[in-house]
Order: C-alpha cells, then structure tokens, then sequence
C-alpha cells in the first residue's frame, strides 16, 4: 500500500497504522488489564486449537480491535484499498469467535474499539497542524 498507492496510499498506510496502534495500546494495555474476563470454556470449542489459547484476558479482542482500527483508517483516504481489507478485518473477527479465544460480546466490542481508535489517527495531522488564528 505504502509503495504502490503514490500519495494516496502512503497516507492510507500511515493512518492505518497509527489506528491500529492505537487500538492495540487501547485494548491490550488498558481494556485486558481491568477486564479480567476468562476465555470460553474448553468445553465449548470441537477442535484441538483450544489449547493454543492465550492466557490473558478475552475482553476486548485485540487481533479484532486491530483488524477494524486499520481498515476504519484507510477507507476514507483510499476506498479501494479499505474495501479490500474489509474482507480480512472481517474473517479475523469469525475466526477469534470460530477458534475459542473470544465470546462474540468480546470481538463487537473489539470492532468498536477499532472505529473509535480510527479517528484519532485520521484527524490528529488537521488537529496538530491546524494554526492558531
């Protein structure tokens, strides 16, 4: 995206990966360590993945948060390539539901998460550079 966009794509790279930075420090560093919620019980997973899971706290999905921030944050900047990355935002929230690591409450608010961290990225070069009058 950074290589082959021209101006439009280095732009859609930069917010996404600010959102998505954003997201993670949200979720990850702030959301687990208060949240303390535990993962599905093994019980409700068919397949050996279960044990493969994470120990830290399932609320919020952060693979999810991280996934919808990055794609909420170049869509409007280049919406070819936000549709695009619709589709893996997308099958990673089926799959943290699909794989036991995440209740689906987990990966919604996940993906709110992910919009709301969106914004600062997209608007925060206005914000920074906007002159006093």
């Amino acid at each position: 995206m950074f290589w082959v966009g021209g101006w439009r794509g280095r732009k859609a790279a930069v917010a996404g990966l600010a959102a998505l930075t954003v997201a993670q420090l949200v979720s990850n560093g702030v959301c687990k360590q208060v949240s303390g919620r535990p993962r599905p019980p093994k019980e409700w997973i068919p397949h050996d993945e279960v044990d493969d899971r994470p120990d830290s706290s399932s609320f919020p999905s952060g693979h999810t948060a991280a996934a919808v921030a990055f794609t909420a944050a170049v869509a409007p900047t280049w919406p070819p390539a936000g549709v695009v990355c619709t589709v893996p935002a997308a099958l990673v929230a089926v799959e943290r539901v699909q794989s036991g690591a995440h209740y689906p409450s987990d990966v919604a608010a996940g993906a709110a998460l992910g919009l709301v961290s969106a914004w600062p990225a997209r608007h925060s070069p206005r914000l920074v550079l906007r002159v006093p009058r």
